[in-house]
């Protein structure tokens, strides 16, 4: 049995873990996620502990280096910077810049499995960001989210996505179709109080989070069928 609960409103990938990402109208879900989705992402070299990545919540002006591909591949080649200079993505001049503005070294590096906070899609619905943003008193950018995928929902309730733990989520009424299995709740981060424009920290984002749901907004999920998604595809709950 398959109920039908909103569609893909939009789809997004992030191919730097903590940079800009990119939207777009459809995506290949493969078993690492979104292909292309945080493929690269920032080594503090020297760091031993378990997740040695530079997040933007350490340095928030990551989130306005834009990642681009002037390459015949899926992966990005080059970095626009924040004042609008295109740098090689493993270039020295890049890992300069963004060493300096850290305090200490980094080092771009691949991962063929990419590398994922919880698990490797993160899904909200627009009511809850819409909501949160009521509650902090202006219209937030969806990109403060950083969601793989943005859903409307048919009932358009905030937060009815929390009822979806536990459950598969099939972009068509089929056992065999694309899927993913919601694992939990997104408990978020200083991430949110970001603006994914200006750099601009406002922690009444994260406070109005923390007001209507215990700090939690959106879920994260992993693959169970791999296969192809687009902006406007029904989402369905399947029952065990």
């Amino acid at each position: 049995m398959f109920q039908e609960v909103g569609r893909i409103k939009a789809i997004f990938r992030y191919p730097v873990k903590s940079m800009a990402g990119e939207q777009l109208e459809s995506a290949k879900l493969g078993w690492h996620g979104l292909e292309g989705d945080r493929r690269f992402a920032l080594h503090r070299i020297g760091n031993q502990s378990g997740f040695p990545w530079l997040q933007a919540g350490r340095l928030p002006q990551l989130l306005q280096y834009q990642p681009v591909n002037k390459g015949d591949g899926d992966l990005p080649t080059h970095v626009i910077t924040p004042d609008g200079r295109e740098l090689e993505l493993h270039g020295a001049a890049l890992q300069q810049e963004l060493s300096e503005a850290f305090g200490s070294p980094v080092q771009m590096m691949l991962l063929n499995q990419g590398i994922f906070d919880e698990a490797s899609v993160s899904v909200i619905s627009a009511a809850t960001i819409e909501a949160i943003g009521k509650e902090a008193g202006f219209e937030l950018d969806v990109r403060r989210f950083r969601p793989n995928l943005l859903i409307e929902t048919l009932d358009g309730k905030p937060f009815a996505e929390d009822a979806w733990v536990g459950k598969i989520i099939r972009f068509q009424p089929d056992a065999n179709a694309a899927g993913i299995s919601v694992s939990m709740r997104d408990p978020r981060c200083a991430m949110i109080n970001i603006d994914p424009v200006t750099g601009v920290i406002d922690p009444k984002v994260m406070k109005a989070a923390v007001r209507l749901n215990d700090n939690d907004a959106g879920l994260y999920a992993s693959v169970v069928k791999a296969g192809s998604i687009s902006v406007g595809d029904r989402i369905y709950l399947q029952s065990s």
